[in-house]
Formats: C-alpha cells, structure tokens, sequence
C-alpha cells in the first residue's frame, strides 16, 4: 500500500468522525491518531466544544487524550495525525507537546490555520518540529465544513 492511499484511509476515518460531529451540531472536524509502525489507530476525536460547553473539546485534543491514554503515556512517539482541517494554534501546542512525528490534514483554514494558512507554529524554535502535509482530500475535506455553515446560515433566516 502506498502512502498516499494510506492517508487517504485514514483520513476517511478522520472524516467519518467529522460527520457525527456535523451530526451533532458541532462544527465537522474530525482526527485519527495511527500508531506508525503497526498502522493502528490509536486515538479518535471529532469536535465537541457545543455540546461539552467547552472550549478545548476540538477533535485533535481529543485524539491526543484517547491515544495517551491507550498508550499509556503523553509522548506519542511513532505516532501520527490525520485531522480534516489544519489545526489551530492550541492543537498545534498540543502536537508539539504529545511529540506527533507527522501532521496530515485536509482543508486549510485560512482563518485559524497554524501549519501554513495563517502560520506556521512548526517553524518556531520549539524542541520539537512534526512533519507535515496538507491538502489531503482537501475537496471532501472543505465539502462537509462548507455545507455545514451553509446549512447553519440558512436555518438562521
């Protein structure tokens, strides 16, 4: 298997997760956490910031949470993320601090993007620099955040 298929696996995953987050009113982003050497996932989140009324409750710090706890400690070494959108600047603390060796996210926000839109975090003198690569499924990744605020601005009129 290719590298490129497997990401594109995994982060149908990841967009599997931002659809129960759509589902529940939440904005659709979704983050799979693959422990590289074996291929398993080992952490999942989507957002939750509406329904938990909490402003840390984004997919990629959920992920995080779910794989150290399943691995049993906060560094997550031989790990990587795939994450339907780029992550904020929070997340992109929280992957620095959790030592994720690879970032791949879908849809590059242009308003909060810390990897490349708005920022890039990763080029900070921080101890540690994650790979990273965007644009993957990008058109299916902007697809469901698109028709989510769409859907959102008409129920408002």
């Amino acid at each position: 298997m290719t590298d490129k298929i497997k990401d594109e696996d995994f982060m149908s995953r990841a967009l599997e997760l931002a659809n129960k987050a759509a589902e529940l009113g939440e904005v659709p982003v979704g983050a799979v956490v693959v422990k590289k050497s074996t291929g398993e996932i080992v952490g999942e989140g989507y957002n939750l910031r509406e329904s938990s009324k909490n402003p840390l409750a984004h997919a990629e710090i959920i992920a995080v949470g779910n794989a150290s706890k399943r691995l049993g400690g906060w560094r997550l070494i031989d790990c990587e993320m795939f994450v339907t959108l780029e992550p904020c600047p929070m997340c992109c603390g929280a992957i620095i601090n959790s030592r994720v060796e690879r970032v791949v996210f879908g849809a590059y926000d242009k308003k909060a993007g810390s990897c490349e839109s708005v920022t890039n975090l990763f080029e900070l003198p921080y101890n540690h620099k994650p790979e990273i690569i965007g644009g993957v499924m990008e058109q299916e990744c902007s697809k469901i955040l698109s028709d989510f605020f769409k859907t959102l601005r008409n129920s408002k009129r």
